[in-house]
Formats: structure tokens, C-alpha cells, sequence
């Protein structure tokens, strides 16, 4: 186990990196969406390059950002009963999640974006727009996207079986997300408390 769970460690490592850095896309895209703004409302010029690079970036932020998300626990997720069970009933519903929902959805999508990907390579395909850019490197960022998740999904599994041995302490618990929203709470109500009883009348009185 602590074999696996090195490895586990150096894909949590890759994959935020990736995350971090796929996550500028967003600025990048941002930019570029302006300086096209900016330059078709001056100048009258505009190309589909500048608005199928935007797509581009965003993609890659969906897709590359993926597996950090999964590692930091992030992904909607509906926690009405979850919040009720056991710990044990919580770790069991998310290793039955990870292995019959998760990974069949991940290899099913494995299998459709390799011949997707390589199709559109080996024929150099191109965007039917006129100015267009390249497909296939989209395409690879789908393929790549997915890699990345199920070397993620991995990660998750071999942690979610070493919090049920008790090897190792779950970060991402809801019962200590609770804890800490709890905590903020009471120290946010303190607040409110101090500052209303502060010189004998609430701030709101001081103005009359």
C-alpha cells in the first residue's frame, strides 16, 4: 500500500501542476476575446482564427483542469444523504462511484477519443471556417484530458481503499468540512456580536 500510495502522491502532483498551468488559459482567453473585440469594432477586421482560439483555450481549461478537480474534491456532488450515513457508508458510496460510474465512463470515452484524435492527425484536419485553425490539436486535448482523469481516477481509488484500511486520513471528509463551516459561523456571529454591543448601541443607532 505505501507503494501505491507514492504513486498516488506523484499523479496528485501532475495533474495539479497540469490544472495550474491549463488554468491561465483562462486569462489567455480573456485577452484574446478583448484585443478581438477591440480591433473589429476600430478597424472592421476579424478573423474565425481569433474566435476558434478562444473555443480552444476554453476547452483546454475544461478538459485539463479536469483531474485537479477530481483531486481537490471539487465536482458538484449531492450531499442529502451522503451528510446522514457513517463515514464508512460515505467512503463505501464513493469507492462504488469510482469504480461502476466513474471508470466505465472514463474508458468508454478512452476508446471513442484515440481513433478521434488519430483520425484528425493523419489527415491534417482543418476548421471548415474560412481563416480556421487546425482541429485535430482540440481533439488531442480531449484525448488528453481524459488520460490525465483516469490516471486520476486511479489516485482516488487507491486513496479511497487506504482511508477504509486507515492508512491514511481523509482530507476532503464532509463530517470536517461541516466542522469548519461550523467554526466560521460561530466566529462570524462573535463579530457580529462584538460589533453591535460596542459602545452600548449597534452601529446603525450611532447614525440617528
Amino acid at each position: 500500500m505505501t507503494a501505491l500510495l507514492g504513486l498516488s502522491r506523484v499523479i496528485d502532483s501532475i495533474n495539479v501542476r497540469i490544472g495550474k498551468v491549463a488554468a491561465w488559459a483562462i486569462v489567455v482567453a480573456v485577452l484574446v476575446s478583448a484585443v478581438n473585440a477591440i480591433i473589429r469594432r476600430l478597424f472592421g477586421v476579424s478573423s474565425n482564427a481569433w474566435l476558434e482560439l478562444q473555443w480552444y483555450l476554453f476547452g483546454a481549461v475544461f478538459m485539463l483542469c479536469a483531474a485537479w478537480t477530481l483531486k481537490a474534491n471539487e465536482h458538484i456532488r449531492i450531499d442529502i444523504i451522503s451528510n446522514k450515513l457513517t463515514k464508512r457508508g460515505r467512503d463505501t458510496i464513493d469507492l462504488i462511484g469510482h469504480l461502476f460510474f466513474l471508470f466505465p465512463f472514463v474508458a468508454l470515452m478512452l476508446y471513442l477519443a484515440f481513433p478521434y484524435f488519430f483520425n484528425s492527425y493523419r489527415s491534417g484536419e482543418v476548421s471548415s471556417n474560412a481563416g480556421g485553425l487546425l482541429i485535430w490539436p482540440a481533439k488531442g486535448l480531449i484525448l488528453l484530458g481524459f488520460i490525465s482523469l483516469a490516471f486520476q481516477w486511479l489516485s482516488e481509488l487507491i486513496k479511497r481503499v487506504a482511508i477504509m484500511k486507515g492508512d491514511l486520513v481523509d482530507e476532503h471528509d464532509t463530517a470536517g468540512h461541516n466542522a469548519v463551516e461550523a467554526e466560521a459561523e460561530r466566529l462570524i456571529a462573535e463579530l457580529a456580536d462584538t460589533s453591535t454591543t460596542k459602545g452600548g448601541e449597534p452601529p446603525g443607532d450611532v447614525l440617528r
